[in-house]
C-alpha cells in the first residue's frame, strides 16, 4: 500500500490592511459584489473579483435558483463572464469573499475544477485570495493547490 500526503503552502493574514493596495482593492470589489448576490435560499452571499492581465478588475457573485442545481457560484459566474468577454486576458488573481461566516470558506469542487480549467487554458496559475466576514485572509498560489488530483485535458489524452 502506498500512502499519499498532499500539502500546499499558503499565506495567512489577520486583516486586509496587511495586503498591498491591488489585493485590497480586489477584496473590496468582491465584498461589493457579495452584497449584490442573489442568495434568498441559502443566505450565503459570495462575491468574487478577478484581476486581468491588462489591469482591469471584474467582479461577480453567486446566483441562486429555487431549483437548487440551477444556481451558480460566484467564481463560475465571474470566470465564465470574463472568459466570454475577455478571452485573451489572463486571469491573474481571484479574490473570493463570503459575507455570512467567520470561517475560512473555500471554493466548492466545481469551482476548483473551473479555476483549474482556466489555469490550463492560460498555462499559468491563478492566485486565489480567500476572505471572510471576520476580515482574515488566505492567499493560495493556485487552484491546482486546492485540488491536487484534479482532472484536466491531459487526463483525456491517455485513452
Amino acid at each position: 500500500m502506498k500512502k499519499l500526503n498532499f500539502n500546499f503552502e499558503y499565506e495567512s493574514y489577520d486583516s486586509v490592511t496587511e495586503l498591498d493596495t491591488v489585493r485590497q482593492e480586489l477584496i473590496q470589489k468582491a465584498v461589493e459584489a457579495a452584497g449584490k448576490a442573489y442568495a434568498p435560499y441559502s443566505n450565503f452571499h459570495v462575491g468574487a473579483a478577478v484581476l486581468l492581465g491588462n489591469g482591469e478588475i471584474i467582479s461577480g457573485n453567486n446566483q441562486e435558483n429555487a431549483s437548487y442545481p440551477v444556481g451558480i457560484c460566484a467564481e463560475r459566474t465571474l470566470l465564465s463572464y470574463v472568459h466570454a468577454n475577455f478571452p485573451d486576458q489572463k486571469k491573474k488573481i481571484l479574490a473570493i469573499t463570503v459575507l455570512d461566516t467567520d470561517l475560512e470558506a473555500s471554493p466548492c469542487g466545481l469551482c476548483r475544477q473551473t479555476i483549474i480549467e482556466y489555469e490550463t487554458i492560460q498555462n499559468e496559475p491563478i492566485e486565489i485570495i480567500l476572505h471572510n466576514r471576520s476580515g482574515t485572509v488566505l492567499i493560495i498560489p493556485s487552484g491546482a493547490a486546492l485540488l491536487p488530483l484534479h482532472f484536466n485535458s491531459e487526463s483525456l489524452n491517455d485513452h
